[in-house]
């Protein structure tokens, strides 16, 4: 497997056993940091009612949805516009936008955000999403890094995206269903369903063979199963797996 492959796999795995807003970012957090960027964010507009999930500094979401920049952000209008992956600052790059806007990319560039490559995401009657790698890297090479990474991304925009859809926007009784195991102890479970073995999961969810079993252990606690293979059964029998 190469290395893209095992990044996407990774990541394909986490986001399938994720349930929660703080579990998906945990696993964007993890892609970002391989991809060699510091930042992600995943920004859904819907009518009036922005949703966020990202690892920015709380201090500038707060400030962006206060002064609502999403109305401003040349990002996000890019985004609104365009289907491909695009990258925006950066090496070389020249001032974008007007005065107003070129305030707000300095602004940003002060809470630690330059540049990125942005996945525009298009939805049905008018709606929209982003997703971000973001870095406070003012020399990158961002046509190399997007053109390493394009397929990758997208891919991964374009999961993380439907996944929350899925999962996030539940209703709260079916979240509390999968609340009681973490992201990581149902993903060691999951690949325990399928037959591996605590050495298999290991490289497959790139954790250490000792914290594998620590996940399945405090997972088959949780259950109150006597067996890893009965904690599988029981995981199975009340959805969490899924």
């Amino acid at each position: 497997m190469s290395p893209v492959e095992s990044i996407l796999q990774e990541f394909s795995d986490s986001i399938q056993t994720a349930s929660n807003a703080a579990e998906f970012e945990g696993v964007a957090t993890r892609l970002t940091q391989k991809l060699g960027f510091q930042r992600f964010a995943y920004l859904r507009l819907t009518g009036d009612t922005p949703m966020l999930i990202s690892s920015y500094p709380k201090s500038w979401t707060s400030r962006y949805f206060q002064l609502a920049y999403q109305q401003l952000d040349p990002v996000v209008r890019r985004a609104r516009l365009e289907r491909a992956l695009f990258g925006w600052g950066g090496e070389g790059s020249s001032p974008v936008g007007n005065r107003e806007q070129r305030r707000f990319f300095d602004e940003a560039a002060t809470f630690g955000i330059r540049s990125g490559i942005t996945v525009p995401i298009r939805g049905g009657f008018g709606r929209m999403a982003a997703f971000t790698l973001a870095t406070d890297d003012r020399d990158v090479d961002l046509e190399r890094r997007a053109a390493d990474w394009k397929d990758l991304v997208h891919l991964a925009g374009f999961y993380f995206h439907s996944h929350v859809a899925a999962r996030v926007d539940v209703p709260s009784t079916d979240k509390l269903a999968g609340s009681e195991l973490t992201q990581r102890e149902r993903q060691c479970l999951a690949w325990t369903a399928q037959g591996k073995t605590v050495a298999d999961v290991a490289v497959l969810v790139q954790i250490a063979p000792r914290t594998v079993v620590f996940h399945l252990e405090n997972a088959r606690r949780k259950l109150g199963a006597a067996s890893i293979a009965q904690c599988v059964a029981e995981a199975l029998r009340r959805g969490l797996l899924s």
